[in-house]
């Protein structure tokens, strides 16, 4: 059995990471596990401790990072987030491809510890334009104004850091957006 893909799939919040990969999760040919985080933040409406996330307090955050018990972790908008390691690996010695959907910070983490895998793919997903994104954002009215202005800051940040993956999709449209990742991912799961 050939050892799972780990894709690391970033974006600028608000771009539709959630639902890009919740339309890729269907597609049962891919084979996609997706990697759930642990933070701090709080849970937004309708998001569900083990299955969005592991929320966790801040004290037990930073003993997971003094465990080793992360493949990557960063302080994102005030809240830290992170990767638990073995649940990740599980999988990928099962066969199973697995999706981290994860900041550039801890992207970067990764593709550092994971650079002589050839297992290891990366996708950044852009908006079309930063105007759009905004709206997006500002759509959801999950957040203050003063964090809304905090996201479309780092999203600039990040956008700077699209040279470092080796795939980059713009989600203008989320079927189109759908279908170039889901070949990206075939395409890797065959080699």
């Amino acid at each position: 059995m050939k050892r799972g893909l780990l894709i690391v799939f970033s974006g600028p919040s608000g771009v539709g990471k959630g639902t890009v990969l919740s339309k890729l999760m269907q597609m049962s040919d891919l084979d996609l596990v997706y990697s759930v985080s642990m933070t701090t933040r709080a849970p937004r409406q309708g998001e569900k401790d083990g299955i969005n996330y592991f929320f966790v307090s801040e004290e037990r955050f930073k003993e997971a990072i003094y465990d080793n018990e992360l493949l990557e972790h960063a302080y994102f908008v005030d809240h830290y987030y992170g990767t638990p390691k073995a649940y990740v690996e599980k999988m990928r010695n099962e066969g199973h491809n697995v999706v981290l959907e994860i900041e550039t910070v801890g992207s970067k983490q990764i593709m550092n510890a994971y650079k002589y895998d050839d297992r290891c793919i990366s996708i950044f997903l852009t908006p079309p334009d930063m105007k759009e994104l905004e709206a997006r954002i500002r759509k959801r009215s999950t957040e203050s104004e003063k964090t809304i202005e905090k996201r479309v800051l780092k999203a600039t940040q990040e956008l700077r850091e699209t040279f470092r993956y080796k795939y980059v999709v713009c989600n203008e449209d989320v079927d189109d957006a759908v279908e170039k990742i889901a070949d990206i991912i075939k395409e890797n799961i065959a080699k």
